[in-house]
């Protein structure tokens, strides 16, 4: 028995430093495949690239700026910043200078977005965000606003956001009832206020007969101006633009 329990004893010694040797292994290996990433700022991208290679780094530039106080070409920021342990293959992101501001920030506004946009990227500028907002006093596809403002200085980012109109709001309806009434005056009542008729189903009078139970084909003619509304849709109180259209079934 005592010789069993040393055996026990033994074993559980045995597993226990296979367990730490593994820990260790494995610790080592996570922590040893780590880096500390260099300072990149004031370098070129080659630079960097040429200086994080030897610790599997690499380096992708994502942003660039205009700064009076970093040359052209060289990086302004990193991310992750010098010093902060990375593992290998790791890509550091910097943003790189275009030194001082030197392009002029030219007036679009009252232009047409594609006008624009043509007279943004020949100043060697970027085309920023493009938001649309429904104005009544400004025709559609013209620059309201843009930003940074013409001539603006001190520019950090080379990209020109802008602001354009759709023109005025679509006028907005309540859908009436049309059930019961023809289908000509109601088509000639949407017409005039800028709604379209859209597809227009004959509904069957009655139940279906034994002929047409086995099959037979029944000639249908297409709806006439005095065919009868039954159902429409949108249904009556619903709101509806200008320019929408509205579906019926007659008979």
């Amino acid at each position: 028995m005592r010789r069993f329990f040393r055996m026990l004893l033994l074993a559980l010694v045995l597993l226990t430093v296979a367990l730490v040797s593994a820990l260790t292994a494995m610790r080592f290996a996570i922590h040893g495949r780590e880096v500390n990433v260099p300072k990149v700022v004031g370098m070129t991208p080659g630079e960097a690239e040429r200086a994080v290679a030897a610790s599997g780094l690499n380096v992708a530039v994502e942003r660039q700026f205009y700064s009076a106080d970093t040359a052209e070409g060289r990086i302004i920021s990193q991310a992750p910043g010098a010093g902060v342990k990375v593992r290998r293959g790791w890509t550091i992101r910097v943003a790189q200078s275009l030194g001082p501001q030197r392009v002029a920030i030219p007036d679009v506004t009252g232009e047409s977005e594609r006008v624009a946009e043509l007279n943004v990227r020949r100043r060697g500028l970027d085309l920023g965000s493009v938001a649309q907002v429904n104005l009544a006093d400004a025709p559609a596809d013209q620059v309201v606003s843009q930003s940074p403002p013409a001539k603006a200085s001190g520019v950090s980012v080379p990209k020109i956001s802008l602001l354009v109109s759709r023109g005025a709001s679509p006028a907005a309806y309540v859908m009436p009832n049309f059930v019961g009434q023809p289908l000509g005056s109601v088509t000639l009542a949407l017409q005039d206020a800028g709604i379209k008729v859209g597809k227009v189903s004959v509904v069957p009078a009655g139940p279906p007969t034994d002929v047409q139970q086995v099959d037979v084909p029944v000639p249908s003619s297409p709806p006439g101006a005095a065919s009868m509304i039954v159902s429409q849709s949108p249904g009556p109180g619903q709101k509806i633009m200008a320019g929408a259209a509205v579906n019926f079934d007659v008979r």
